[in-house]
């Protein structure tokens, strides 16, 4: 997707519509960050999304078991390889081999039904 207008603020760079990620499911998507490019775990919540990098802290694997397919139970997020339980509102894990860490988070807004990436974020 390309960069979306802000009123009086730097623009954003949009990675997806707001209806392509699932109300109280999750999707990843690719997007270029100041690191670089890297896979993101968007989360539905109504018209709220939050995001996170699709890498567990425990030992670097992608939390999904298929691309874009992640276990979610209750409010949290399953890391499909060791089982790290992660809470869905601010990425803390709550139980599994990396307790106590948290995913990194990423900073999104929704513009006009689109999901983008807070400019802070970008290259």
């Amino acid at each position: 997707m390309d960069t979306v207008n802000q009123t009086g603020s730097s623009q954003a760079h949009a990675v997806c519509a707001l209806e392509q990620v699932p109300d109280g499911g999750a999707t990843a998507v690719d997007a270029m960050l100041a690191g670089g490019e890297e896979s993101l775990i968007l989360l539905r919540r109504g018209r709220q999304v939050s995001g996170y990098l699709n890498i567990c802290p425990h030992a670097g694997n992608r939390l999904d078991y298929a691309p874009g397919k992640f276990l979610l139970k209750n409010d949290s997020l399953i890391c499909a390889v060791h089982g790290a339980v992660f809470n869905q509102a601010d990425g803390l894990c709550t139980g599994g081999p990396c307790r106590g860490q948290s995913l990194h988070a990423v900073p999104l807004r929704v513009i006009d039904g689109i999901v983008c990436i807070d400019p802070a974020a970008l290259p």
